[in-house]
């Protein structure tokens, strides 16, 4: 598949993941539907941040570094869009319980860039 071919498909299925997620917020009552409209909610909103995370990523790369080939800048691109996108989901899921606070924003925040180092030192050994 040509990296052309690969960011239509990509464009075209999150923008189908945010109206399910649409259509999750605007249909479903979160106290009356139960665990099921939870799990509905929390579930389209990270795959459709994922996925609009990692579209931004790899156009944010592909502008900063012309110099490259396009297609090696689509796997840091998922995975920094995934860190994200848990970093977000996490800090919904602290702030659901009641339990977001700065200090463990800035705790999910260090875990997520722990990770990122990990990853970069990893492939550049």
């Amino acid at each position: 598949m040509s990296l052309k071919r690969y960011l239509l498909v990509m464009l075209i299925a999150n923008a189908g993941l945010w109206v399910a997620w649409a259509l999750v917020v605007l249909n479903l009552d979160p106290v009356g539907s139960g665990w099921l409209a939870l799990v509905l909610f929390y579930a389209s909103f990270l795959l459709a941040l994922s996925g609009t995370l990692a579209l931004l990523g790899f156009g944010v790369r592909a502008l900063l570094f012309r110099s490259t080939p396009l297609f090696r800048h689509l796997a840091t691109a998922h995975r920094q869009g995934a860190l994200l996108r848990a970093l977000a989901t996490g800090a919904l899921l602290l702030q659901a319980e009641r339990l977001l606070a700065w200090w463990s924003a800035l705790l999910l925040v260090v875990i997520a860039c722990g990770l990122e180092y990990f990853f970069v030192s990893r492939s550049h050994a």
